[in-house]
C-alpha cells in the first residue's frame, strides 16, 4: 500500500468530514428510511428510493475517506527543518518574472488541492518545478500554456 502524503491540516479536514458524515449524515439518512418504509409500498415509494442512493453514496464517500486516511502519511510542516528549501507543505510566495504579478501557494497532496485557496498538488507541474528551490532561484515550469519562469520570493513552514 503506497503511502500518500497529506498536510497535518488537510487531514484535520478529512476526519472532520468523515466525523460529520458518521455523526450527523448517516444518522439523517437511517430516519428518513425509516420514515419511507413507514408509509408502506416500498416498490413505488420515491421517498424510500431517494434516501437508500443517498445513503449509498454517504457510505461510498465515508469508505474513501477512511481510506485516504489509512493510506495518508501526515506531514506537519512546523517540524521540519530543510534550510529554506521548498519541500512539501511549504508556503512559497512567487513572482512571474514575465508580468511581475505575484502568487501565493502551498503545496499539499492530490486530496487536500484547491487552486482557489492558495493549495497546489505536490504533483502539478508549479509544485515539481519548485520542489528543492531557495528564495531568490528561478523556477522553470512547463505549463500547459507555455514556458514560464517564477523567482521564488519567500519560503515558509506554516
Amino acid at each position: 500500500m503506497n503511502k500518500v502524503p497529506l498536510t497535518a491540516r488537510g487531514a484535520a479536514k478529512l476526519r472532520e468530514e468523515l466525523n460529520h458524515l458518521k455523526t450527523v449524515v448517516r444518522p439523517k439518512i437511517i430516519a428518513a428510511i425509516a420514515e419511507a418504509r413507514a408509509h408502506g409500498d416500498l416498490k413505488e415509494n420515491a421517498e424510500y428510493h431517494a434516501a437508500r442512493e443517498q445513503q449509498g453514496f454517504t457510505e461510498g464517500r465515508i469508505k474513501e475517506l477512511e481510506a485516504k486516511l489509512a493510506r495518508a502519511e501526515i506531514i506537519d510542516v512546523t517540524t521540519l527543518n530543510p534550510g529554506g528549501k521548498v519541500v512539501f507543505g511549504a508556503t512559497v510566495e512567487l513572482e512571474d518574472i514575465e508580468s511581475g504579478e505575484s502568487v501565493t501557494y502551498q503545496i499539499v497532496g492530490e486530496d487536500e488541492a484547491n487552486i482557489k485557496e492558495g493549495l497546489i498538488s505536490i504533483t502539478s507541474p508549479i509544485a515539481r518545478a519548485l520542489i528543492g528551490k531557495r528564495e531568490g532561484d528561478v523556477a522553470t515550469v512547463q505549463a500547459p500554456g507555455g514556458v514560464k519562469e517564477f523567482e521564488v520570493c519567500s519560503v515558509k513552514y506554516i
